[in-house]
């Protein structure tokens, strides 16, 4: 859930930013590029509002999501591995690990390729994901601004947020629960090592509903749910907040490389405080796999509790580095192509 709440703050953020910055853009010193886009989106903006349809804003959403979740499989994989060490291994044999032996142990004991281990899955669980995530997000922001008559009310800033803040979350809700199953698959698939138990998507599918019944497919889904508010508060407060203070310091910087560096910084903040969460919901998505026992039986929190006797305060953040890796190339790949995508699909009729 972090990155996309993260996403949707930048790209609506970005989008503002875009559109108020050709007016003051002849004060800017911009590239020629840079200025011809700005100059675009600004003459072209409610027209491209128009013309952006339903299927355009689906495929725009879910390429992003995908090619940002290629780029960046290796670190996601990393940190998956790091999330889930605590649950079978010696605890003690722990304390000895970092992203680069183990990244020498995934080349060494797998292979290369093993470092887009379940990336199918993964981009075929993002494509829907960032889709209905970018959709639903701009529809429930269209009908709460419509419900609490703001519309027109564009200077209300208070209002502005929550409606921001809400249509976040319930977006995140809607996105995560329609795609929990792959979600899900995806770690498992991620998680295995030198021995394969799922040989794929679909024997993922088939091999969880035969031995754990069809609620196996949900494991997890209220760590994923409970998260979704505080990742969405701490990515739009933080993010809203550092970029007002950076433009009225800074007025004259690029307000495209501005949305950009905040956007990093808020999703470092909300991965920093979510963190935990995460990897509980990990943890449980694993629960049972490969016909292991059970380790969490007493619930979210019993499974909390747990961790930190065990492995202490610092076993909740196991897996974080890697994590804040891939925060700003994953942030400004999504940004940037979803952008992009919009610009060059807003040409395009569409009657849906």
């Amino acid at each position: 859930m972090n990155m996309e709440a993260r996403v949707g703050a930048v790209v609506e953020g970005g989008q503002r930013a875009l559109n108020s910055a050709a007016a003051a853009a002849h004060g800017s010193i911009l590239d020629a590029g840079a200025r011809r886009f700005l100059q675009q989106q600004h003459n072209n903006s409610h027209q491209q509002h128009s013309q952006l349809g339903t299927i355009q804003q689906l495929l725009a959403g879910g390429i992003a999501g995908a090619f940002s979740k290629t780029c960046t499989a290796p670190l996601a994989r990393l940190t998956i591995l790091f999330q889930v060490q605590g649950m079978h291994s010696d605890v003690t044999a722990l304390s000895k690990a970092s992203i680069w032996r183990e990244a020498s142990r995934v080349m060494n004991e797998e292979g290369f390729r093993a470092f887009w281990k379940g990336n199918l899955v993964t981009i075929a669980h993002r494509l829907p994901y960032s889709s209905v995530s970018f959709y639903a997000y701009e529809r429930y922001k269209s009908l709460l601004q419509s419900v609490l008559g703001v519309e027109n009310h564009r200077g209300d800033g208070t209002a502005d947020l929550a409606v921001h803040f809400i249509g976040g979350g319930m977006a995140g809700i809607t996105a995560a629960s329609a795609t929990y199953p792959l979600d899900l698959v995806r770690t498992r698939l991620a998680a295995q090592r030198n021995t394969i138990y799922y040989r794929g998507i679909l024997h993922a599918f088939h091999t969880i509903c035969r031995e754990e019944g069809f609620l196996g497919l949900y494991k997890g889904l209220g760590a994923t749910l409970l998260g979704v508010g505080p990742s969405i508060a701490i990515s739009f407060s933080v993010y809203e907040s550092l970029r007002s203070f950076w433009l009225s310091k800074r007025p004259n910087d690029s307000t495209v490389m501005a949305s950009l560096a905040c956007g990093s910084l808020s999703g470092i903040a909300s991965s920093t405080a979510t963190f935990p969460l995460d990897l509980v919901r990990r943890r449980m998505q694993l629960e049972g796999a490969g016909g292991q026992a059970r380790v969490y039986t007493t619930g979210l929190f019993g499974a909390f509790a747990r961790i930190i006797q065990t492995e202490g305060l610092r076993g909740m953040y196991r897996g974080i580095l890697p994590e804040y890796y891939k925060v700003v190339p994953g942030v400004g790949i999504v940004f940037m192509t979803y952008e992009t995508l919009k610009m060059l699909l807003s040409s395009t009729p569409s009657n849906y």
